[in-house]
């Protein structure tokens, strides 16, 4: 299981992991970047754990609103999240959606943020650190 710290910014860590349903109490306050699809499940994860923001792989947007259901749930709760789009045959790697990921859906929290569509996920979550 790929669960890594790869900064901080601000005083949130950033932790990339390859499914949010592995946050623990240890994440609480983190920016996490799960390689999960963000479905309605990986939504309810990340409320279990009161995180900063929450990025998902976008592979369920467009087919049956996975990536969306998740971005609503958080967003009903006040917390920034975005789906990722990443161009690498490495699908399921947050490691890969952290150096190449672009933002593709945004919820409205992380939208009154200023995250854009089109953003790279580095200089988003850059953003979100500074938002403190």
């Amino acid at each position: 299981m790929l669960k890594k710290t790869v900064s901080e910014i601000g005083t949130h860590p950033v932790v990339l992991m390859d499914s949010i349903t592995k946050t623990t109490s240890e994440d609480a306050g983190a920016i996490v970047v799960s390689a999960s699809h963000g479905g309605a499940s990986s939504g309810e994860f990340a409320l279990e754990t009161p995180l900063t923001g929450v990025f998902f792989n976008d592979a369920g947007v467009g087919k049956d609103r996975a990536g969306t259901k998740a971005l609503d749930m958080l967003d009903e709760r006040g917390v920034p999240a975005a789906t990722v789009s990443h161009f690498s045959a490495r699908i399921g790697d947050a490691a890969d959606m952290w150096e190449g990921g672009v933002i593709s859906c945004v919820n409205a929290a992380a939208s009154k943020l200023g995250l854009r569509v089109g953003e790279p996920l580095k200089e988003a979550v850059e953003h979100l650190g500074e938002k403190d």
